[in-house]
């Protein structure tokens, strides 16, 4: 048998494991990473942009049967989010709708939107923006085709509040009631149409 010369060298002991699977520091820089790679995400899918006044607002508008029976005249609006046009004159249908709440309801309704057919086919949409007007009573009294002012949608705004006829604008008409009698003129003015879709422009 052999002894070992010089002092009796042992293995070490094996400690217990006293770091945990991660530590503090390394716990901070993941964390730093997932945030940083949400604000990347965020920013890539459009930033933290409010919605736009289009899309707020057919969020808010109240449904059109609804709309037409509460004793409020109401302007109906069909767009779609690719129009420009529609776009534009998002801000000032937004301060109508803001300006005049109680008194005006403002619905908007995507021509993209196949739930909203049978109200394109009823209403002839045939470009946007276009806009139909109602009577508190509920009855169309006239349309606008084309993009508005601000100005133009107070004007159409106030008539409708007050119960007067809808101011001379191009573009805006009185809306004809088909079921009159042949023999018969109507006392309203005559809607312009294309044969356009709604569709067609972008």
């Amino acid at each position: 048998m052999t002894q070992p010369i010089g002092p009796a060298v042992s293995a070490p002991a094996p400690q217990p494991d006293s770091t945990p699977a991660l530590g503090r520091r390394e716990r901070l820089v993941l964390a730093a990473l997932a945030a940083l790679l949400a604000v990347v995400l965020v920013l890539l899918r459009g930033g933290l942009q409010p919605a736009a006044p289009l899309e707020q607002l057919a969020r808010q508008s109240l449904d059109l049967p609804v709309a037409l029976s509460d004793g409020r005249p109401t302007l109906v609006e069909f767009y779609a989010d690719w129009c420009e046009a529609c776009r534009a004159m998002a801000p000032a249908m937004e301060t109508i709708e803001q300006q005049h709440r109680g008194e005006l309801d403002v619905v908007l309704l995507n021509v993209d939107n196949p739930r909203w057919q049978p109200e394109i086919d009823r209403y002839e949409v045939n470009g946007i923006p276009q806009l139909e007007l109602f009577d508190a009573g509920g009855t169309a009294i006239g349309r606008s085709l084309g993009a508005r002012s601000r100005s133009e949608l107070e004007a159409l705004s106030s008539a409708l509040i007050a119960g007067e006829p809808l101011p001379a604008l191009a573009g805006v008409g009185a809306v004809s009631n088909l079921s009159q009698a042949a023999g018969e003129v109507a006392a309203a003015e005559p809607v312009t149409a294309t044969m356009a879709g709604p569709r067609s422009h972008g």
